[in-house]
């Protein structure tokens, strides 16, 4: 048995190795259990020099494995375009209420949360755009195209005034989104809006209601908006995304979508 003080680089670097090949009796580790391991590994030997019981810490210049980049999911313009259509099949005011917050989320590419924040001047139709507050209180003014204009102007005359009469005082403040009792409409609520119209949009795209996620109309307009050719410091700016290397993840998905019609229209793509 070898002590502490015994231990290498090389040794820490080999556990790494050996718990992300495996063996015959253990399957190899995802990147990110092994991580945890190795975390673990490197909080010992830290604490063994600061404790005196080592000379140096021979796991500091071991990096816990990086675990895959999950790519964003967009769903195609036409499945979109069934989700907002599902989302304004409800009767009442409801109905607009969904259609508007949908088009709202895609046409700007809002976090949710950004959305059921809005007040409703915010929304600056005159100059077709929209002040959203994100992360950290960060604001930024982002375009709002025709749709989303058109389906907040028929909520907002239509709509929201029979839901903010729904409340005990009338309009709370100036949530531009409403719920059925008057209130500002919560991000669950919200989250709730989106996923069943996906389940009513289930005929045009079968695997739409598992697929759809908080973030899938955000994801939708940035990857949209890449395949276009806008430029990525553009969306950035529009995501609200304080770097541009966490934008850049959309450009990924660009690239699989090229490859996709390269591999299905050039003759000489495919052997």
């Amino acid at each position: 048995m070898r002590g502490l003080g015994e231990v290498a680089e090389s040794d820490v670097a080999g556990f790494l190795a050996a718990l992300r090949q495996g063996d015959d009796g253990h399957p190899p580790l995802s990147a990110t259990s092994a991580a945890r391991a190795v975390v673990a590994v490197r909080g010992l030997h830290r604490f063994a020099l600061l404790d005196g019981l080592v000379p140096d810490d021979v796991a500091a210049e071991v990096r816990p494995p990086a675990p895959a980049r999950r790519l964003p999911k967009a769903i195609p313009v036409e499945s979109v375009v069934a989700l907002i259509e599902a989302a304004g099949t409800l009767e009442g005011p409801r109905g607009l209420r969904d259609r508007a917050l949908l088009e709202v989320l895609y046409g700007t590419g809002a976090r949710i949360s950004e959305a059921v924040g809005l007040a409703v001047d915010d929304l600056d139709r005159g100059q077709s755009v929209v002040r959203l507050a994100g992360k950290g209180g960060k604001q930024r003014i982002v375009p709002v195209g025709s749709f989303a204009l058109r389906a907040v102007e028929d909520y907002l005359v239509r709509a929201r005034p029979a839901l903010a009469a729904a409340g005990r005082t009338g309009v709370r403040g100036g949530a531009l989104f409403l719920n059925a009792r008057g209130g500002t409409l919560s991000r669950q609520s919200a989250w709730s809006i989106l996923r069943a119209a996906a389940a009513r949009a289930g005929g045009v795209d079968g695997d739409l209601a598992r697929t759809v996620s908080p973030h899938t109309l955000r994801h939708s307009f940035a990857t949209h908006l890449l395949d276009g050719g806008a430029d990525v410091r553009v969306v950035q700016e529009l995501l609200g995304h304080a770097s541009v290397t966490t934008t850049q993840v959309y450009t990924l998905v660009t690239v699989d979508r090229l490859r996709e019609v390269y591999a299905s229209s050039h003759p000489r793509a495919l052997t």
